[in-house]
């Protein structure tokens, strides 16, 4: 970060500390003594109805699970027994699905805004249509959600930034509030807010125009003793979109902080994660599949006791809550078939929906996804590879008749169960509006790409995570030792059965943004050729892969797996979750013996 960055963080912070003291001043200086129960949902992607559930290994494996009228249902339960509660909101929530999509995010709104959230933190993915539409949710005196959002690091861009800012009368604020106190019966509760510390990847370089983020780490040194020691808070709660990984590293640098109800990652704790300094953590998973019951007993401003329920949101476990069902068919009439059904603009790249999204578009022999557990033994970790991911690759490489294919590592996206596959299956894998194009890049490059994305993934730097898994490629293979340096991960690369040459030119299918026209998939590229229909039409990501779907023999795809051989197993988790991705990345092994050894102390 630049000496200038650094200076104005520090001039911000101090700003912050003035502003808000005179606000704190007449708080309560007396201990409030209760029980607060939190109740916790985040990373729902757009996500309205349920969906399959093919994690390997998972007892819940082949239920029905997530839906938001199922997901209410397991709110009204839990508020109704303890009215002393809240529910907090952690982020990725307006994207996800075509109706997200298509209504820029107010699907959802229209939907969460019947929840009474009491606190939402904005996930990356939530800037996703632009900073004027996320004001428009989120910001100001009348914001669209009644969800109180809340960022310490999200601030308005500075002149320097962002010369061209549509927003330089308020240039170096804050976007949103950085902290939030609620009073619940004797309780006071402060809460803080971080957001995640990137914008949304793989989509347009403009997006964030206008904003700019910060790791976090200061703000959250300057709110802590303000909250602790001016506003005298009983219970100090931190709702972060940073990952659950960043957050601890954050938690076990700055003391003080209760809880932390976290979010990114995607992450399932149905065991509490429990910081060196006392802290706990919690996530949620993805999709709305799951929700945390936090119960927290306080005296003198401290925990005295607490208990936590995780809970499978499923059609087995719950039932439609009826209201929130009749609002979510009535959103989706204008999306599935019926006469109700009418065409959109897709907001991103102006293709047009002609098609209703419960149409069946192709089948597929094997459970498509990408969530298997990185301790998995018959099949491929989620950090690693996914059927779904390969299948994707496997489409954009054939519209193209190109060498290569390449889909970008996300992670979330809904699972698809062997059968039929729907256009809506499609959207929860690509709701963010790319168009596919073919290029020449080099193989050097290729092997660049590669090896970055290795690296975002599997360095012992937390900070250095890029917000994703590895890369998947249709026509290429190799080897992997997650333990080694970069650039030397990675080992017998092979196009289609060839190694690679480093100064041949590939011809290469993947993401293409209008804002970015010279990159595939964010690598820069040669001879670009963007796919179009037979009229010349703009043509959505989706539809590639629904036409590539009609290509085959009775429109069915079984993918190729294990295109990525581990030449050694992930390390093992390191506490009590069967984490997706280990909690500290990849850390030397006599470091990781340590952690063990540590955790098991306790």
């Amino acid at each position: 970060m630049s000496a200038h960055k650094l200076s104005t963080m520090k001039i911000k912070n101090f700003i912050l500390i003035l502003s808000i003291l005179p606000a704190l001043s007449p708080l309560s200086l007396m201990a409030g003594d209760g029980t607060v129960t939190l109740i916790h949902i985040g990373d729902i992607h757009g996500h309205l109805i349920p969906r399959p559930h093919f994690r390997q290994g998972d007892p819940d494996y082949g239920k029905q699970v997530g839906g938001l009228a199922y997901l209410y249902d397991q709110i009204k339960k839990i508020r109704q027994k303890h009215p002393n509660s809240l529910l907090i909101n952690t982020g990725d929530t307006i994207q996800g699905s075509a109706e997200a999509l298509y209504s820029e995010g107010q699907a959802i709104v229209d939907i969460l805004n019947q929840f009474e959230i009491d606190a939402f933190v904005p996930g990356n993915w939530d800037f996703l249509y632009g900073t004027e539409r996320f004001r428009e949710l989120f910001a100001g005196d009348k914001p669209k959600t009644n969800w109180h959002a809340l960022a310490a690091n999200l601030y308005y861009s500075t002149l320097y930034d962002f010369p061209l800012s549509r927003y330089a009368d308020k240039a170096g604020q804050r976007v949103l509030p950085f902290y939030l106190i609620k009073q619940v019966g004797e309780v006071k509760v402060g809460i803080i807010g971080l957001t995640a510390d990137r914008g949304p990847q793989a989509v347009s370089p403009r997006v964030m125009d206008g904003f700019y983020l910060t790791p976090g780490k200061e703000e959250l040194e300057a709110a802590v003793p303000l909250l602790r020691d001016q506003a005298k808070v009983d219970l100090l709660v931190l709702i972060s979109e940073r990952g659950l990984a960043a957050n601890l590293e954050l938690v076990e640098t700055i003391p003080g902080v209760d809880v932390v109800l976290s979010s990114d990652m995607h992450e399932e704790t149905w065991q509490v994660l429990e910081a060196k300094t006392g802290t706990l953590l919690v996530e949620e998973g993805q999709d709305g599949t799951m929700l945390g019951e936090l119960h927290l007993t306080v005296k003198n401003r401290a925990i005295a006791n607490w208990q936590w329920i995780p809970h499978r949101i499923s059609t087995e476990n719950n039932q439609p809550y009826p209201l929130i069902a009749a609002k979510i068919k009535e959103i989706r009439q204008s999306f599935v078939k019926g006469h109700h059904f009418r065409s959109h603009v897709n907001p991103i790249n102006a293709s047009v929906l002609r098609t209703p999204i419960d149409t069946v578009i192709g089948f597929t022999k094997i459970p498509l996804h990408r969530s298997n557990f990185s301790d998995t033994k018959d099949n491929m970790p989620a950090v690693i590879e996914g059927s779904s991911h390969n299948f994707l690759a496997d489409a954009f490489k054939e519209a193209c008749h190109a060498d290569v294919g390449v889909m970008r590592g996300f992670r979330y996206g809904t699972h698809i169960a062997p059968g039929p596959i729907k256009l809506e299956d499609i959207y929860h894998y690509i709701p963010i509006g790319p168009q596919i194009a073919c290029g020449e890049i080099s193989g050097d490059a290729l092997h660049l790409q590669i090896e970055k994305s290795a690296d975002k993934v599997l360095s012992p730097w937390v900070g250095w995570w890029g917000g994703g898994w590895l890369v998947s490629y249709s026509g290429i293979s190799y080897d992997l030792d997650p333990y080694n340096e970069y650039w030397f991960r990675t080992s017998n690369i092979r196009i289609n059965g060839e190694r690679l040459d480093p100064e041949r030119m590939y011809l290469v299918a993947g993401y293409w943004n209008l804002d970015d026209p010279d990159k595939i998939n964010r690598t820069t590229a040669l001879q670009i050729k963007v796919l179009r229909d037979a009229d010349g039409g703009i043509v959505d990501a989706t539809h590639v892969v629904a036409y590539y779907l009609q290509t085959l023999p009775h429109k069915t795809v079984n993918p190729e797996l294990n295109r990525i051989k581990l030449l050694k197993p992930l390390p093992k988790q390191i506490w009590k979750n069967r984490e997706i991705q280990p909690l500290r990345g990849v850390p030397r092994h006599d470091l990781l013996i340590s952690n063990h050894t540590k955790e098991n102390d306790k």
